[in-house]
């Protein structure tokens, strides 16, 4: 069976110069030392605005190889070893990692049993030896991932009518597996995961090997593209993964119930279409492979998971909802392939650059192919601007979420509040100019992450002129801006305002 080699292991440490070092300063550090290792360990974050515990200072990560074991019951925990290879960016005596459900049995860094305790939703590594700034390192936890949550603190899988899929947006990821949980240390993932002979098992990216042992199967997946922790998928079930091509020979993957295969099919055979549309608005889909995880679960969302985006499979097969508005939120996903997963968020608050980007896609398909005007939505968004800016705060300044609460970032601000401000920037500076920004935007930051003050300068120098203040009143303000070219549209009273945007179809 192929195995793609494991990363490489980290070069050795030059510990024989910090034991000397240590030797010559040990008279004067005693005391210090001892005040150091009675030190309580305490929770670190990366000062995120949205979710200040969020992430880890000190490292970037390079790789994450994670394994899970099931064992057939979704309810019970998932054996897991998860090992990350980063780089530090200062001198640790320890590390944090995030991680907060399910319990750890060791960890070692670089091969050697290290010390931890947990602190807050973090885990608190103490290696042997001191990390110096620059050294690459290796930390492998073993430990259980638990599917089951309790109901204030919803974790990243999903229990599904045969299985599990993950859903780690915004700040659950950590929940799944240790990591640095924020969307601005992306990394190479490799999942390895054991199920029982009768299951199926996908994650992200393109399979790398199975192997058949003793009544289970081991199914390794990776891609060459960093991801965010957030964006993590690994789908377990009684599923059938079917194949097509797409555009330039793009494999097409989509993992479906096995028993639903049929109803299904008609759908799925719309993406390799859709995929070609959004190619032609903003360039090369920017992964190795595409498709959808059409879950048997009722989450109240679809995801945007990279190269792989989680849908319900209600939305296919409930007939209440339209055929044209089934195929926009396909798009919508999509769509973030570009916004959102190739161009991640560089804090939360930059969010509306994930969020509006996908809905404008899922508006302008809409208009393409069903006649759903894009001015008729705007207007009536607009309409409803103030009222989503006092509730949610303004476009890139949402409030913070409740405590517990997964979802509570993803209002309607930051969805068709956000798409308000594209279209408003497509007004001011024209369709060709904003259509040159939109592709710009994508391909100079592929694989990267991008802040709201990034395409504030970007927009500007596309279009060749200073943005700063629409922008500033646009996303920041209380107010929503008169709208240009549309000097009549106003807001409408509470009453009048049109059906809330959707968030069960928008994906989070």
């Amino acid at each position: 069976m192929l195995h793609t080699p494991h990363p490489p292991t980290p070069r050795p440490r030059a510990r024989s110069r910090r034991r000397l070092r240590a030797a010559a300063l040990l008279a004067s550090a005693v005391s210090v030392c001892l005040v150091a290792a009675s030190a309580p360990p305490t929770p670190l974050g990366v000062g995120d605005r949205l979710f200040p515990q969020l992430g880890n200072p000190g490292y970037d990560v390079t790789a994450y190889d994670l394994s899970f074991t099931y064992s057939g019951s979704n309810s019970a925990p998932l054996k897991a070893v998860t090992t990350i290879d980063a780089r530090t960016t200062a001198d640790l005596d320890r590390l944090n990692l995030d991680f907060a459900h399910g319990k750890v049995d060791s960890v070692d860094v670089d091969g050697e049993p290290a010390a931890f305790a947990t602190a807050g939703e973090d885990l608190v590594v103490t290696p042997e030896d001191e990390l110096d700034e620059g050294e690459r390192t290796r930390i492998t936890v073993r430990h259980s991932s638990d599917p089951v949550y309790p109901e204030d603190r919803q974790g990243g899988w999903v229990r599904t009518a045969d299985g599990l899929a993950m859903a780690n947006q915004a700040d659950v990821a950590h929940l799944v597996f240790p990591c640095n949980d924020h969307p601005s240390d992306k990394a190479l993932f490799t999942f390895r995961v054991t199920a029982p002979d009768g299951l199926t098992a996908v994650a992200n990216g393109l399979p790398t090997g199975v192997e058949r042992s003793g009544g289970s199967t081991t199914w390794t997946y990776r891609s060459p593209h960093p991801m965010a922790t957030e964006l993590a998928q690994v789908s377990i079930g009684r599923s059938t993964v079917l194949h097509r091509a797409g555009p330039h020979g793009l494999p097409v993957r989509d993992v479906v119930p096995t028993k639903h295969r049929a109803a299904l099919e008609p759908w799925l055979e719309k993406t390799p279409g859709q995929i070609a549309w959004m190619e032609e608005k903003v360039g090369r889909y920017p992964f190795e492979t595409y498709g959808l995880l059409m879950a048997d679960a009722t989450t109240g969302f679809e995801l945007e998971t990279q190269t792989l985006s989680l849908f319900e499979r209600e939305l296919f097969t409930e007939p209440a909802y339209p055929k044209w508005y089934v195929e926009s939120i396909m798009v919508h996903e999509l769509a973030h392939q570009w916004f959102g997963n190739s161009v991640s968020p560089g804090t939360w608050s930059d969010l509306w650059l994930n969020e509006g980007h996908a809905t404008w896609y899922e508006a302008l398909y809409a208009e393409e192919t069903a006649d759903k005007t894009m001015a008729a939505r705007m207007k009536a968004a607009y309409g409803a601007s103030d009222r989503w800016r006092t509730a949610g705060g303004p476009p890139a300044a949402p409030k913070p979420p409740k405590n517990g609460s997964k979802t509570g970032i993803f209002r309607s601000n930051v969805y068709d509040g956000a798409a308000l401000v594209l279209y408003a920037l497509r007004q001011e500076i024209g369709h060709a100019a904003f259509d040159r920004v939109e592709r710009a935007w994508v391909a100079r930051n592929q694989d990267g992450t991008a802040s709201t003050a990034d395409f504030v300068r970007f927009a500007s120098e596309i279009s060749g002129r200073d943005l700063g203040g629409f922008f500033q009143a646009w996303l920041y303000g209380e107010k929503t801006p008169p709208m240009p070219g549309h000097p009549d549209w106003k807001q409408t009273p509470a009453a009048k305002s049109p059906a809330k945007a959707s968030h069960t179809a928008h994906g989070e």
